[in-house]
């Protein structure tokens, strides 16, 4: 048997990683059908999620964890302060640094992304058991930590 007769493949023999490909574009066009109504694009979504999780960043941090260029963050960031989704302050230590946090409208905005998301998440699932829900959730994690995590604990690039 070659190598690649035993590489594991979708049911028409697809490859995994093209699998894997063709569900983050189907994934990502559901979220963006069901967070247009609130308003929301999904990079900004994203962002507010990063900052829900870690407040009081800056315009290049929040652009790090988004994978974003630092202008792309410097509008991304303009537009949800434009919307009053996020304010920012100067920085105690150097007030040249602005940190973005997120406002109360913007609490509230996430509340109802989080559920409309929530919404997509369970339709994904929901051909399978929750036994298989956890499997995937799981297996998900290990192939991602083993193609970002280098020997010793690092972090390896991703783009």
């Amino acid at each position: 048997m070659t190598q690649s007769a035993a590489r594991p493949a979708g049911r028409r023999g697809q490859r995994l990683t093209y699998l894997v490909k063709r569900l983050e574009m189907a994934e990502r066009a559901r979220m963006e059908e069901v967070l247009r109504p609130l308003g929301v694009t999904l990079h900004q979504y994203t962002a507010l999620s990063i900052l829900e999780a870690r407040e009081g960043l800056s315009s290049a941090q929040l652009a790090r964890r988004h994978v974003v260029t630092p202008q792309a963050m410097h509008q991304l960031i303009a537009t949800m302060e434009r919307d009053r989704l996020i304010e920012r302050r100067p920085d105690e230590a150097n007030r040249r640094i602005l940190r973005a946090w997120l406002t109360g409208h913007g609490v509230q905005v996430l509340k109802e992304c989080h559920r409309a998301v929530d919404d997509v998440e369970e339709r994904m699932l929901s051909t399978l058991t929750p036994e298989e829900a956890l499997a995937f959730g799981s297996a998900l994690e290990r192939c991602l930590e083993s193609l970002t995590v280098v020997p010793g604990g690092d972090v390896a690039p991703t783009a």
